[in-house]
């Protein structure tokens, strides 16, 4: 083999090393990027406690009787839980209030094209008992630090298992500035947590904890709804969060199936007349004997200032749970009137109201809608 030959293999040779150094450096860095983020540890966030609990068993049917909240948010997307540490929004500036809807926060304004929605679902979930002063656990893996972290609790009231969350349910409880990284306490896991103290007087029952982290490296504001009960025994907050799992884990493939996104809608679709108003009906979310189903509800060309929805069920289905509207059941027709804050539409205007259903054998079909502005 001549030398000048020989010269141009080791060339070629260290130029593959080089770039395969490179590739792994960079697979690293996006690694380290999708990994940059964090949840409330104590007391869980919705999607957190559910990956605690869940994260090894999330078949386990039983999941649908023992933790039914978290089981409605497993069928609805697998990936919440296993990827936690999405639940932010860019851009907003502390504008806070007007990035996210009343009734959506949980879910950070259906963020991550609606990964999140069902963190949202009113009803029984997990509560963790702790005393009316507490603190939340804040883990940050990436170390970024806060700008500020604020932390509220619901009023004296108000009712998770039965109302959706909105701003007007919170009051501020506690909070802390500017706060690099460096200040906060190293975890074994990785990364650095941090605890913020609340005082949350008065307040007995069933509540919701709900916390904005201003993450310090970019305009990232990340959101969390954590159940309570007050009125119990403050938890120790001295243990590390589990290792997340990682953003790529993909769960296995013999899971339940996730609901169609292409649900057929109810033959309400016309657009609604003058003075009058329509409502279109989707499936959100399905699982064994139950399911999640949302309706929209459309203004005509003339302003309204309350409406009514009849919904007809074909496969003997029932509501078990609503929020945004107030629902009657007579047999197989319920009766969904709305509330206070959703009643006045401008025209062409729109809204949503939701619910939990239950039926039995293999038909889930979709109801017969009629709306009527009164």
């Amino acid at each position: 083999m001549s030398t000048t030959l020989a010269a141009r293999r080791r060339a070629a040779i260290s130029a593959l090393i080089v770039a395969v150094a490179s590739v792994l450096l960079l697979t690293t860095a996006l690694a380290k990027i999708a990994d940059a983020h964090g949840n409330i540890v104590s007391p869980a966030s919705r999607n957190y406690g559910c990956w605690q609990r869940w994260g090894s068993d999330f078949q386990n049917p039983a999941m649908a009787t023992q933790d039914p909240m978290c089981w409605q948010a497993w069928q609805a997307d697998p990936q919440a839980m296993w990827n936690w540490n999405g639940l932010f929004r860019e851009g907003v500036a502390g504008n806070h209030q007007g990035a996210i809807p009343d009734g959506q926060l949980c879910s950070a304004g259906r963020t991550q094209g609606g990964r999140y929605n069902a963190m949202d679902t009113v009803g029984d979930w997990k509560a963790q008992s702790i005393g009316n002063n507490f603190s939340v656990k804040l883990y940050d893996q990436a170390s970024h630090g806060a700008d500020y972290i604020r932390v509220y609790v619901t009023k004296q009231g108000y009712n998770p298992i039965t109302q959706p969350l909105g701003w007007g349910n919170l009051e501020l409880v506690g909070q802390i500035g500017n706060t690099p990284a460096a200040q906060w306490t190293p975890e074994s896991a990785g990364g650095v947590s941090i605890q913020v103290g609340g005082t949350a007087s008065g307040r007995t029952g069933r509540h919701i904890v709900y916390t904005i982290w201003q993450a310090s490296h970019l305009d990232q504001s990340y959101y969390f709804c954590s159940d309570v009960t007050f009125g119990g025994v403050t938890p120790s907050q001295s243990a590390s969060p589990s290792a997340p799992a990682s953003p790529s884990a993909s769960p296995s493939p013999s899971r339940p199936p996730s609901p169609s996104p292409s649900a057929s809608p109810s033959p309400s679709s016309s657009p609604p007349p003058p003075g009058g108003c329509a409502a279109t009906y989707a499936l959100t979310g399905q699982w064994p004997g139950g399911f999640q189903g949302e309706v929209k509800v459309t203004a005509g060309s003339s302003a309204i200032t309350k409406w009514t929805v009849t919904v007809t069920w074909t496969n003997g289905q029932q509501i078990t749970n609503a929020w945004n509207a107030t629902v009657t059941t007579s047999g197989s027709t319920a009766t969904a009137k709305s509330v206070a804050h959703n009643s006045a539409l401008s025209a062409g205007a729109s809204t949503t109201f939701g619910f939990l259903g239950s039926y039995t054998g293999s038909a889930n079909g979709a109801p017969t809608l009629t709306c009527s502005p009164s």
